[in-house]
């Protein structure tokens, strides 16, 4: 039987398919026979009503006399791997999530609260049936920034504060610190601070608001001018064989694609298979099936939930198939479920 999959992403026609992680899954969905319906955020709702036959007695009644549903407007989606036409809809229709064997819930961030509305209606849908790719509750729990920080023998030193006085004390010890906001993609608004510059509490003053919002202070790691902020992919736990090595244009030292770092792929060495095995457990108990560490050097800065890519810059270079790995998992999950 074929698996009906579902996905949650932004708008489709605004991707780059060259590079899209999400197309890269659908088209190994739509190779393995899978029916893919296609939604955007704002396509999910929930509606309460009456049940049909409804129960006799008051007792019954207030238990269930009322359905809940979580549905969406729906659009069936088939995929080519053609970057002039990637895509192609069919007509809208109102259907329940629970038609759906699997759901990809892959909108970019900004992880604002429409996002976690998101989640508990999905969260709903998860408990109707229908297996969500990451679990919702995970998606709401796992700060990208801060759930690194559950495994302190991977990160480098840093702090995580609201408080001037505290962040300036860190820059004093460390010297070259790196300040970013807890919910920044992309690059935003990270600064690095090295010692004597000026700059140091306007920077402090504006990530934080003036003193409102916590931020993280990252003691600085030279490494990632020459060996970039590797990008690695782990399915269920597993990681890839090979990671994408973002590497800062000239004396950047952002290494994200969207600002023009340069990626290489890369196997993994000792330190990034130890750094899986050390997230790995935790991944598997919160249902994170697919993950993407970020590392610099021998340390873990950020542990990515959301949408994660570099999947077709690593399959192109290493001739893997991330996406379809990612797609047996779910079949196997799935097939576990049915006994």
């Amino acid at each position: 039987m074929s698996i009906r999959l579902g996905i949650v992403m932004d708008p489709i026609e605004g991707i780059d398919p060259v590079k899209d992680s999400s197309l890269a899954m659908l088209l190994a969905a739509q190779a393995r026979g899978w029916s893919i319906q296609y939604m955007q955020q704002t396509d999910l709702y929930l509606l309460q009503q009456k049940s049909q036959g409804q129960a006799q007695g008051q007792e019954q009644t207030r238990k269930q006399g009322q359905e809940t549903q979580v549905r969406a407007r729906m659009r069936g989606l088939s995929v080519k791997d053609d970057p002039q036409q990637w895509f192609e809809l069919g007509e809208a229709a109102d259907r329940p999530l629970a038609e759906l064997d699997v759901i990809l819930m892959r909108k970019d961030p900004p992880f604002d609260m429409d996002y976690i509305y998101a989640t508990y209606l999905l969260e709903l849908a998860q408990e109707s049936g229908c297996l969500v790719v990451n679990e919702p509750r995970s998606l709401r729990d796992c700060n990208e920034k801060l759930f690194a920080v559950r495994f302190p023998q991977c990160c480098p030193p840093l702090l995580v504060s609201a408080a001037a006085d505290a962040l300036k004390a860190f820059h004093a010890t460390h010297q070259d610190v790196v300040y970013k906001p807890l919910d920044g993609m992309g690059g935003s608004g990270v600064f690095r601070v090295q010692r004597g510059d000026p700059n140091l509490g306007v920077v402090i003053e504006t990530l934080s608001g003036g003193g409102r919002t916590p931020i993280m202070a990252q003691c600085f790691v030279p490494e990632i001018s020459e060996q970039g902020d590797k990008r690695i992919l782990l399915i269920d736990g597993e990681p890839a064989d090979h990671g994408l090595a973002r590497i800062p244009p000239g004396s950047e030292i952002r290494g994200n694609l969207a600002i023009g770092a340069k990626g290489a792929v890369r196997p993994l060495s000792e330190r990034d298979r130890w750094i899986c095995g050390q997230v790995a457990p935790e991944l598997k108990e919160r249902g994170l099936l697919f993950v993407g560490l970020d590392v610099i050097g021998d340390y873990l800065t950020e542990i990515n939930v959301t949408s994660p890519t570099c999947i077709r810059e690593i399959d192109r270079g290493s001739g893997s198939d991330i996406g379809g790995d990612l797609m047996d998992c779910i079949a196997a999950r799935l097939k576990e479920r049915t006994r």
